[in-house]
């Protein structure tokens, strides 16, 4: 048994030192595997062969011996790995995600906090913007719970705004969730969200590319989405601006030949523009959790309660003041302002302000930047 154990930390030993080479990356570590096999073999290698394979400073990378920080990285990953909850997946295991595999540039490796078999159930990526409406918040998290609860497991980059909330509602359910994060999996990044984290370490799983200690690099974070896509079925996005990093993950979906669901909006809002723009481009328009279902029939099926966002009963209504349900009532889905909702309902600037607070704090509507106003539900 000891024996065993120091020959899987020295094949882990030998998949990190390849992996913290110098110019290796996904696509040459895979053109190095499949002219020597495992890394093991690649150190024993006749160095003519290795530079016949890779180019020349990549070569002299390889056959350079390790640095001492190289060795004290690997010795301190080896480490970390024999923490419960902790592991390494890699290219050659059988537990690597089999949706990795179909992309063009599966990661290495995988450092995983949680539970790995996770990874490889049928999951939907739920993305969209970090600085989130609170009707988007609430798609995002209904959509993931619903979807949850039908066995799909739901995949996000562990962001604020839309990720957070779909992390949240993934965990409600049996489908759980699954965080992609652009550093080390040993930070804890954004801070906001390090309960959140916790929680999918806990119920889920926590997923990353990249070793031990990198810190949050700005190039990191659009190179996980291709991870975020490569688990995932399909990608739903819910908002985005135009000009959105969701839009990345959802351009590397359709390049995968994942199918691309998009949660439409007012044509007014900016976090609808980049939605819209998916839909023309041949997105999915989805309202319900149901219609994504209905795309993908091989996918487990709702029970009754289908719809994500339901309209509220007669009843709830009438549980509003007057003043307030004619404020209510003049108020659509598309974003307006005090005045011109003043106008509309034919209150005084006091009233009409506090209706608006009440409804706020109800749910019933949402304060939007530059003072204008939205109809929830």
């Amino acid at each position: 048994m000891q024996e065993h154990f120091h020959q899987e930390s020295a094949d882990l030993a030998s998949w990190l030192r390849l992996a913290m080479t110098d110019g290796v990356g996904p696509v040459l570590a895979r053109r190095l595997l499949s002219v020597f096999g495992l890394p093991g073999n690649l150190w024993q290698a006749d160095a003519q062969a290795i530079r016949e394979v890779v180019p020349a400073p990549v070569a002299a990378s390889l056959l350079r011996a390790p640095t001492a920080q190289q060795c004290e990285r690997i010795a301190a990953t080896l480490a970390w790995v024999q923490v419960p909850g902790q592991s390494i997946v890699t290219l050659a295991d059988a537990a690597y995600p089999p949706g990795l595999l179909q992309i063009a540039d599966p990661p290495l490796l995988l450092y995983l906090r949680g539970n790995p078999a996770l990874l490889a159930r049928t999951a939907l990526a739920v993305v969209g913007s970090r600085n989130a409406t609170t009707q988007g918040v609430l798609h995002a998290a209904r959509f993931s719970e619903e979807l949850s609860r039908a066995g799909i497991t739901i995949v996000s980059g562990l962001a604020l705004g839309i990720d957070a909330a779909a992390h949240a509602g993934g965990l409600s359910g049996t489908g759980s969730t699954v965080a992609v994060i652009g550093t080390g999996i040993d930070l804890d990044y954004p801070q906001r969200n390090r309960a959140l984290a916790q929680r999918i370490a806990e119920g889920g799983c926590i997923v990353s590319e990249y070793a031990l200690g990198t810190p949050p690099l700005a190039a990191n974070f659009p190179r996980r989405n291709r991870i975020i896509s490569g688990l995932s079925r399909a990608v739903l996005v819910v908002e985005a601006a135009a000009q959105s990093g969701s839009l990345i993950t959802a351009r590397m979906a359709a390049e995968q030949g994942r199918d691309v669901f998009a949660i439409p909006g007012s044509i007014h809002a900016p976090l609808s523009k980049g939605c819209h723009q998916l839909i023309r481009q041949g997105a999915k328009l989805v309202e319900t959790t149901q219609d994504i279902l209905d795309e993908l029939p091989a996918w487990s099926v709702l029970s009754s309660q289908q719809a994500v966002v339901q309209e509220p009963s007669p009843a709830a209504v009438e549980d509003v003041d007057p003043a307030s349900r004619r404020v209510l009532q003049s108020l659509g889905h598309d974003p307006v302002d005090a005045d011109t909702l003043a106008q509309r309902c034919g209150l005084d600037a006091a009233a009409l302000a506090g209706s608006l607070l009440t409804l706020e704090l109800q749910g019933w509507v949402e304060l939007l930047p530059g003072a204008r106003y939205r109809r929830l539900v």
